[in-house]
């Protein structure tokens, strides 16, 4: 199939032409914006399909809600950020766009060292790489790619928000979930072409005592794996638990609850003593799919429910199986849907045809049985064409 989206970019974009806009705001989107003043490229504004994002201006562009775009910018040269790129491609071709650009030309030559960034220089220099692999693997469509992995080591948080979009709300006696996780990951990386990054999770991943030891272990099967560990600042690591990660690509992302983030400054202090790179973000809101219920919606519904969900590719790993998404994931495990083999692989199982079954699940255009118990997860409620969820959180 031809693909949408010209691999080059820098030589047609310095050229006179429609405006160029930057679509969506990932993290190392600020790269891709100094990349393009390094090449002399203007950028008119950026898009994003969330409504908070565009309340303010991003390194002195315009953030544009996308669905407005054309009102704006009836025609437009547009660098693909986001790593779900067929979702963007599809949402801005009907839009009545065609003018389409992968960033990898612009990041290729890109020196982190250089600039400075909102991020620590090795937590950007990391989230660009995994933006060239996904776009380099979008040109390439035999291969089964995962850009990340949520590994779901417990269920037990530190603060078990009431609509917390994993569910860990409904967890009556939290336990550890890392169930034969070496085992599962093995096995999985033998059957897929590349795993971008690791993003250890919870609950609050550092309440499993054995965070550090499981993290050091995922490195031993593969030291080139890159490691996000998501926390929410109310625990402080040990010191010997971060000196394990000397010389390994590990980095945090804390998410900031004010007070509730009790021991947030040290941890920051803490990471960059032992040099860690991190990301610190103020908790702003997130997209209510806390409800587990059945729907009874029609195909074309549950289609619609999928193709807008922001967390489908957000795959997850919990006691050897893997989900596409925490929803889907937990769900399951709480016993709150119906065991359904179409919505899993279970990596633990010999099977003659597990590559088959992860490019599957991996690549499933359409929507899996347990979708119609969520009530959607869309980038922004208020413009999502199938959802039942009270809004943004």
């Amino acid at each position: 199939m031809k693909k949408k989206i010209n691999y080059s970019c820098i030589q047609s974009l310095k050229e006179t032409g429609a405006p160029v806009i930057i679509v969506t705001l990932p993290e190392e989107v600020e790269a891709m914006i100094n990349a393009c003043r390094d090449n002399n490229i203007v950028v008119a504004a950026v898009c994003d399909n969330e409504t908070r994002k565009t309340q303010k201006n991003y390194f002195g562009l315009e953030v544009i809600h996308t669905p407005t775009l054309p009102k704006r910018f009836p025609k437009a040269r547009l660098i693909i950020a986001y790593h779900n790129i067929e979702d963007c491609v599809d949402q801005l071709s009907r839009l009545g766009y065609d003018d389409f650009y992968s960033p990898l030309e612009l990041l290729k030559n890109y020196d982190v060292s250089k600039h400075s960034h909102r991020l620590s220089q090795s937590y950007m220099q990391n989230k660009i790489l995994i933006n060239m692999k996904s776009h380099e693997l979008y040109f390439d469509e035999t291969k089964t790619y995962m850009r990340s992995l949520d590994v779901m080591i417990t269920a037990k948080c530190s603060l078990k928000c009431k609509s917390c979009a994993n569910l860990m709300q409904y967890y009556v006696d939290a336990k550890n979930t890392d169930h034969e996780i070496f085992s599962a990951l093995d096995r999985l990386n033998n059957n897929v072409d590349a795993i971008d990054e690791f993003r250890i999770i919870g609950g609050e991943p550092l309440m499993n005592k054995q965070w550090a030891n499981i993290i050091n272990g995922i490195l031993e099967q593969d030291a080139n794996r890159k490691i996000f560990i998501y926390t929410n600042g109310t625990i402080l690591p040990k010191d010997d638990q971060l000196e394990s990660f000397n010389g390994k690509n590990v980095n945090f992302y804390i998410t900031d609850y004010g007070k509730l983030s009790s021991n947030i400054d040290k941890l920051e202090q803490s990471l960059k003593k032992h040099n860690i790179g991190y990301r610190r973000e103020l908790a702003d809101n997130w997209v209510d799919c806390a409800s587990i219920r059945k729907h009874n919606r029609t195909v074309k519904e549950n289609e619609l429910v999928y193709k807008e969900c922001c967390a489908k590719k957000l795959y997850t790993l919990l006691n050897g199986k893997l989900y596409t998404c925490p929803f889907i994931a937990n769900a399951a495990n709480l016993k709150a849907i119906p065991d359904n083999k179409a919505d899993y692989v279970d990596l633990l199982i010999n099977t003659d045809d597990l590559r088959k079954k992860l490019t599957r699940l991996i690549k499933m255009p359409k929507f899996f049985p347990a979708c119609d118990f969520c009530d959607g997860r869309p980038v922004d409620p208020t413009t999502a064409l199938m959802y039942d969820g009270v809004g943004m959180v």
